[in-house]
C-alpha cells in the first residue's frame, strides 16, 4: 500500500525481487537457519509475488509510443549478485563493513546471545542487501528503500554503503523508511491466524477467507485498518470509525469489501460478501464456503470435536477448541456443542454430504469426507 500511495503521488516504484538473496536467506527475526531453496522453487515463489504486486501497482506499458514516467518496474537482484566473483565482491565491498558493527545488529546479536547457530552464509546477507541499494541507486537512481522495522539494520547498511561509494555523483543520495510490524489492538501480529498465515495469493488463501479476516477485525482496529488498507476518503473513514454497538459491524464489512476488492477485484469481493451473508445471516450453505476434505474412515470411526476443529484449522489446539466449546463457541450443523470430547461422525453429514462446523459467528468450514 505504501508503494501504491507513492505511485499515486507521482513517484516511480521499483519492486525488488530477491532472486539472489533468497539463495542465502535473511536471518532477521529467525531463530534457525532458513531452508535453502532450489532454483525452481525460487522461481515459483517469485512468480507468485509478482502476481500480487500487479494487483496494487501500475507497471510499465507502452501506450501511444511512450511509457508513463512513474510506471512501476520490477527487478531481480540475481541479475547483479550472481555476476560478482567472490574475490571481487570481497575487495569491492568488504572494506566498507566492520565485523564489530555487524555483530551489533539484532539479526546477528540475538542469535548469538541465544547460543543459536548463525552460518557464514546468513552472516553475508546484510552485505548483499546493502549492495542491492547501491546497485539500484546506480542503475535506476533509486533514492529510497522501504521495508518493515525488522529490516532497519539492513536498510541502514545500504544507505551508508551507497553514500560512501557515491563516487562523487550528485545523485548518490540514499534514504531509508521503515514501518512498524503491524499488530492488532490485542497485540497479536497481523498476518497470522490460528490456521496459519494470511496469504495474498488466492491459491493459498481464498478471497472468501481473506474477506473474513478483515470482517473479523477487532473493533478498536477498524479505523486504523481502513486508513492503512483502503482508499476511502478520510471523512468517510471518520464516519465509519464513529459507529458504535452493533453498527460497527457495518464498518467491518466495508473494510472487508474494500480490502478484498483491491487485492482480488470487485467480483471476488461481492461473492465473498454474499457468501458470508447467506452463511451467517440466512443459514444457507454455499459452494463458495471453504471446504476441508477428511478421510471417510475418520468420520466412520468418529473424531472428537476438539480434535476435528484443530485438524481442519478452525482452532490452533485441542485445548483452545475445548475452551471455545465450553463457552458455546463451537457449532456442528448450527447446533452448539459444549463438550469438546463429543464425537463427530458420519451420522452428522447433512443432505449435501458435508458437515458444517462453525466458530461462533466468525468462521465456517465445511467438512467433506473423501
Amino acid at each position: 500500500m505504501m508503494l501504491r500511495w507513492l505511485q499515486k503521488t507521482g513517484h516511480k516504484p521499483i519492486v525488488l525481487m530477491g532472486g539472489g538473496t533468497t539463495k542465502v536467506g535473511d536471518p532477521s527475526g529467525k531463530d534457525t537457519q532458513r531452508q535453502l531453496l532450489d532454483d525452481a522453487k525460487i522461481a515459483e515463489n517469485l512468480n507468485g509475488i509478482k502476481q500480487v504486486f500487479t494487483k496494487f501497482l501500475t507497471f510499465e506499458s507502452v501506450q501511444g509510443g511512450h511509457t508513463d514516467s512513474n510506471a512501476a518496474i520490477m527487478v531481480n537482484n540475481d541479475d547483479w549478485l550472481s555476476q560478482y566473483g567472490y574475490i571481487e565482491f570481497l575487495r569491492t565491498f568488504g572494506p566498507h563493513f566492520t565485523i564489530n558493527r555487524m555483530m551489533t545488529f539484532d539479526s546477528v546479536k540475538l542469535r548469538l546471545e541465544r547460543e543459536q547457530p548463525l552460518t557464514f552464509l546468513e552472516f553475508n546477507y546484510m552485505l548483499m542487501q546493502a549492495v542491492d541499494f547501491r546497485e539500484l541507486n546506480l542503475r535506476q537512481n533509486c533514492v529510497l528503500q522501504m521495508g518493515g522495522s525488522d529490516q532497519w539494520g539492513n536498510i541502514i547498511n545500504g544507505v551508508e554503503l551507497t553514500r560512501r561509494m557515491g563516487e562523487g555523483r550528485e545523485g548518490a543520495h540514499a534514504f531509508g523508511l521503515t514501518t512498524p510490524l503491524l499488530t492488532s489492538a490485542s497485540g497479536a501480529k497481523m498476518g497470522k491466524t490460528a490456521s496459519g498465515a494470511v496469504w495474498l495469493n488466492a491459491d493459498l488463501l481464498s478471497p472468501y477467507d481473506y474477506w473474513q479476516y478483515w470482517r473479523n477485525a477487532e473493533d478498536k482496529d477498524v479505523g486504523r485498518f481502513l486508513r492503512l488498507f483502503t482508499e476511502l476518503p478520510l471523512d468517510e473513514i471518520a464516519r465509519l470509525e464513529a459507529l458504535e454497538g452493533a453498527e460497527i459491524n457495518d464498518a467491518k464489512k466495508v473494510l472487508a469489501d474494500e480490502a478484498t476488492r483491491l487485492l482480488h477485484g470487485d467480483e471476488a469481493a461481492a461473492t465473498a460478501r454474499d457468501t458470508a451473508q447467506k452463511a451467517f445471516e440466512q443459514g444457507v450453505l454455499s459452494a463458495d464456503l471453504p471446504t476441508v476434505e477428511i478421510e471417510r474412515a475418520v468420520l466412520d470411526e468418529g473424531i472428537m470435536l476438539a480434535a476435528l476443529a484443530t485438524k481442519i484449522g478452525l482452532t490452533s489446539s485441542n485445548g483452545e477448541a475445548r475452551r471455545l466449546a465450553q463457552g458455546g463457541g463451537l457449532r456442528v450443523n448450527d447446533l452448539a456443542i459444549t463438550d469438546g470430547n463429543q464425537l463427530v461422525t458420519a451420522m452428522d453429514l447433512n443432505a449435501d454430504g458435508v458437515i458444517k462446523v462453525s466458530q461462533g459467528k466468525k468462521k465456517i468450514l465445511l467438512v467433506k469426507p473423501v
